[in-house]
């Protein structure tokens, strides 16, 4: 054995055996395995049981951000943070799914995607029990019942529950279309609208009724098929107050008021 493994393995953790080059290192690895966090933030009071983990949190508060991307030059407060970017430019995606093969720039989009096939749904609303694959999705649906709407256009003042929503919207004032079709080159504003186009092309109708069994290349085809069966009518119109069951039919409704009959319901 040379003297670098010698110096390796005579400081080795008596809770679960890993190995360290100094004691310093063995040292601050036993705060994580008992769960101790010495590191305190003066700004905040968060603890941490690595002194490098409470200084990189601490960029949070000072907004240093040290690692620069030589690509784009976009800065970031921490390293790890800056190695996930660049797989933007490289076209890098080191983890892929084992059940269908599709590839991710980052450990946790594995994570979540495998709920796709696993129908895990970790994430549970505490006021009425719907429950997510994703945390943030609960964090923007429990906005449906608080009635609050965070995320505001900076152009319009149009608001939503929904962060990706916002993104969505502003793309009506820019014209972006960013998702770009490989097949016809036809262009979209929202990513689930490529992936539903893409179905024209290659016939594929992955949305099914689950009373019927019917089939639909785009879920909010779906979405307007699926009242057929229950007998919702979720479009209301806020002036005679009459329902329907598909939205086209709300558009088409008109109430012109009259004299005697406040409401000449056209449809």
């Amino acid at each position: 054995m040379n003297k670098k493994n010698r110096k390796t393995s005579s400081y080795r953790c008596d809770i679960c055996g890993k190995s360290f080059s100094g004691s310093g290192n063995l040292a601050r690895h036993k705060c994580t395995d008992a769960g101790e966090k010495p590191y305190h933030c003066d700004i905040c009071g968060k603890s941490f049981s690595e002194r490098c983990n409470l200084q990189t949190h601490k960029r949070i508060h000072t907004g240093e951000k040290p690692y620069r991307c030589d690509i784009c030059g976009r800065l970031f407060s921490v390293s790890s943070t800056l190695t996930k970017h660049k797989r933007i430019h490289t076209g890098e995606k080191p983890y892929q799914c084992d059940i269908c093969g599709k590839s991710f720039t980052v450990g946790s989009a594995l994570v979540t995607h495998k709920r796709i096939h696993t129908g895990e749904r970790p994430f549970h609303c505490d006021i009425c029990g719907e429950s997510f694959s994703r945390g943030r999705n609960l964090t923007d649906h429990k906005h449906i019942h608080t009635g609050e709407r965070p995320f505001h256009c900076d152009i319009c003042g149009n608001s939503f529950y929904r962060s990706r929503n916002l993104t969505d919207h502003k793309r009506i004032h820019t014209g972006e279309k960013p998702y770009c079709c490989d097949i016809c080159d036809k262009s979209f504003s929202q990513s689930r609208n490529l992936t539903d186009h893409k179905h024209i092309h290659t016939g594929e109708k992955p949305y099914c009724c689950d009373i019927c069994g019917k089939s639909f290349s785009r879920r909010d085809v779906l979405a307007k098929h699926k009242p057929i069966h229950t007998g919702e009518k979720p479009y209301w119109c806020d002036i005679c107050g009459k329902s329907f069951s598909v939205k086209s039919k709300l558009i088409m409704h008109k109430c012109i008021p009259t004299g005697e009959n406040p409401y000449n319901c056209a449809i």
